[in-house]
């Protein structure tokens, strides 16, 4: 008998994988290489993807690949909303690596986390969104697509002509997903556009704001997110802020994940109860908001209904357990969720009646991880909708009946074009971080802002003596932490660097590494506005934020 030829686990895996390229619809061996780190293997999404805009460039790169369902033209198309992202080239993701293991990391000023909204969107440039072209009722549906085609194409083309990569931004090539914005804009009455209170002015894109108010004339509801993450005099100033830049704002603050009092401040547990437990019941911010639409619609719709159940809900509210478990409240009252298909993106009509049939439409529209889904779930006072870190979760808008009065509309994240650094747009949570081919630069930006070294308890890698000082790379700590962590490789057991990277990034995302970014100015006028934030908070919320100091100072007895 002769004997057996060996066959390695390895090969078993390319074998499967063939196969299930093959399930896809690809055809055999075009499955590129995936050498990547991130695992994120460069396939050739043209023959799966049939979104519009494809055809724009060829270096896009498209995140969070679905499995097709099928080839048939009436097929449904998972992979329609995916992010369509500008792909880095190869030399440059080398040059970020090469400069993570080789440039020293300096502390740097409080006044470089100053931010200024002229200098992320410059104002009055080609750094717009895309527009709807007009339309009318003559055109067919084909033509309608092909004719917004052509002018995304072009809007793409300004913008590219203009900057250059390496200065632009991450922003969103997908034209459906463009398509879903223009569909909220239209149904809404009121819109909420939804920011980090971290860093507002990289989620406050002026081209929206001055459409929403000028073409449209609708009203626009800034809302501050997650203030249980910012300093109160923080917080007030980034209000201040936009008050004096914006006056037809009305500014809400709120969080859907509030502190509770009777937890100690220092105690391991609090931050992680951000996110756990029966948080939606005890969201701050319903009572704001709903002052400010009495104040827009001034009659035209009652609400009633809503400051009712606000008040069932306040009556109602608990703080759980602290067991960390989310509890599913089966018994709740019915909220009705209207399924949007393809049907609901036909042209809507030029003009629209306000306040139809007695309700209110507010749309809910933002960058991703900045909340929106969260703040809906706050609202209703139950879990409603899934919510996810990863940016791109929310795939079409959904709409939801608060009250039989108030209506809302949840948008997909979208992320406009700027001149924000990508690092930044990283530590945001804007782009996916399991998708990021070279995260070291952005634990780098992080680094040099706050002192991760001495919060997280690193040792230098290189450090004999720990009392000793060594200068600091951004690979340097990655690896510390991956030592510290014991994040290893599989096979040779080294220290698990892009792991570790990742690692970083997320305890920035969710808060947990707190980088806040200032108002011009904010360094100057740090103790005036201290000693006014408690007169400017909502009452309430005071009580919840004077127990919010940075979290830079409990972080160390959350992690360890």
């Amino acid at each position: 008998m002769p004997r057996k030829k060996p066959f390695s686990v390895k090969q078993k895996k390319k074998q499967l994988q063939d196969k299930r390229e093959r399930k896809r619809g690809l055809q055999d061996g075009l499955r590129s290489s995936s050498n990547s780190r991130s695992g994120s293997r460069e396939r050739r999404e043209e023959q799966t993807d049939t979104s519009d805009g494809e055809s724009v460039t060829h270096q896009i790169r498209r995140l969070n690949q679905q499995p097709s369902q099928g080839l048939g033209p009436r097929v449904y198309d998972p992979n329609r909303y995916r992010l369509h992202f500008e792909r880095d080239s190869r030399e440059e993701v080398e040059r970020r690596k090469r400069a993570a293991r080789e440039q020293v990391l300096q502390p740097l000023s409080a006044e470089v986390l100053e931010l200024d909204i002229r200098e992320v969107y410059q104002p009055g440039s080609v750094l717009d969104f895309p527009r709807r072209p007009p339309w009318s009722y003559e055109m067919s549906k084909e033509q309608l697509m092909s004719q917004e085609e052509r002018s995304f194409q072009e809007y793409l083309g300004k913008i590219h002509g203009a900057y250059t990569s390496e200065k632009l931004s991450y922003f969103e090539h997908n034209l459906e997903t463009w398509r879903q914005l223009w569909r909220v804009l239209e149904m809404s009455d009121i819109v909420l556009l939804i920011t980090d209170i971290r860093h507002p002015v990289v989620n406050f894109p002026p081209a929206l704001y001055e459409y929403v108010t000028g073409e449209l004339g609708l009203a626009l509801v800034l809302v501050l997110n997650k203030v249980d993450l910012a300093p109160p005099a923080l917080v007030v100033a980034w209000k201040h802020y936009f008050h004096q830049h914006y006056p037809q704002l009305h500014i809400v603050l709120f969080t859907s994940f509030p502190r509770d009092p009777r937890t100690p401040q220092d105690s391991g547990v609090l931050k992680k109860s951000r996110r756990r437990g029966r948080g939606w019941t005890r969201a701050l911010g319903p009572e704001q908001l709903l002052r400010a639409c009495e104040a827009i619609t001034v009659g035209k719709v009652d609400l009633s209904s809503w400051r009712e159940k606000i008040a069932r809900d306040v009556a109602g509210a608990t703080w759980g357990n602290g067991s960390g478990e989310e509890e599913e409240e089966e018994d709740g009252p019915v909220v009705l969720v209207e399924q949007q298909t393809d049907s609901a993106m036909e042209p809507a009509g030029p003009t629209r009646e306000h306040y139809k049939d007695g309700v209110v439409t507010i749309g809910c529209v933002g960058f991703p991880n900045v909340g929106k889904s969260s703040l809906i779930n706050g609202l209703v006072g139950r879990k409603v909708v899934s919510v996810s870190r990863t940016p791109g979760h929310t795939r079409y808008f959904q709409t939801y009946f608060l009250t039989p009065s108030v209506k809302l509309c949840d948008c997909p994240g979208l992320i406009f074009p700027s001149l924000l650094p990508r690092q930044l747009q990283v530590l945001a949570g804007i782009y996916p971080i399991a998708q990021i081919q070279e995260p070291y630069t952005a634990v780098g930006y992080l680094a040099s802002r706050i002192p991760v070294q001495a919060l997280l308890h690193l040792r230098h890698p290189e450090a004999e003596d720990p009392s000793a000082e060594h200068p600091w790379c951004a690979w340097d700590i990655c690896e510390a932490w991956a030592e510290k962590r014991g994040y290893k490789t599989a096979k040779a057991a080294r220290n698990d660097v892009y792991r570790a990277a990742n690692s970083l990034l997320r305890l920035a995302v969710d808060g947990r590494l707190s980088l806040c970014f200032h108002p011009p100015g904010y360094n100057e006028q740090k103790e005036e506005q201290k000693r006014n934030h408690v007169n400017e908070l909502q009452p309430g919320m005071s009580s919840v934020m004077k127990k919010s100091t940075n979290s830079l100072e409990i972080l160390s007895g959350f992690l360890f």
